[in-house]
């Protein structure tokens, strides 16, 4: 099965090489102390503490090859190159929700960059993949868990 590719802003990739430095030195000395001090407790055997800490420490290396694996295929989206002429990653979109009239702003990255909460959508998600390659003034009609959702574009910028 062929590697797919991990499409990221320059801030994501940024982001993702700070989280993966973290994790490769202070969690994985963190996790080693933990299992240090659960093994001087003796019996293993019977040793709660260790087991939770090498759960915790398989988890940890389970994430950071995650995270490798996403930067060695990942694609960078260059800022200079996307333009406002339609939606696409790394545009920031202006709708209106045409059922109560509000107004929301979303950036639209890659999946590993996604986080609703900071209005950020992933291409993949249904609302990102309704929206890419519309343009201003578009209507735009969505197929989410909750039902149909329908926006109109107000606003594309960088």
């Amino acid at each position: 099965m062929p590697n797919k590719k991990t499409i990221l802003t320059y801030e994501g990739l940024k982001n993702l090489e700070k989280e993966l430095k973290y994790l490769k030195g202070k969690k994985r000395i963190e996790i080693a102390e933990k299992i240090r001090k659960a093994i001087s407790y003796g019996d293993l055997s019977e040793n709660s503490e260790y087991d939770e800490a090498k759960n915790e420490q398989a988890a940890l290396e389970s994430k950071i090859n995650k995270l490798e694996k996403s930067l060695r295929y990942a694609e960078v989206i260059d800022d200079k190159a996307i333009t406002t002429d339609q939606v696409r990653i790394g545009c920031k979109v202006k709708i209106m929700d045409l059922e109560d009239e509000e107004e929301e702003i979303y950036k639209i990255v890659g999946s590993m960059e996604a986080d609703p909460a900071k209005q950020r959508i992933s291409d993949e998600s249904p609302v990102g993949s309704a929206l890419l390659g519309k343009k201003v003034g578009d209507d735009v009609e969505v197929a989410a868990p909750l039902g149909f959702l329908q926006f109109k574009i107000l606003e594309i910028s960088k």
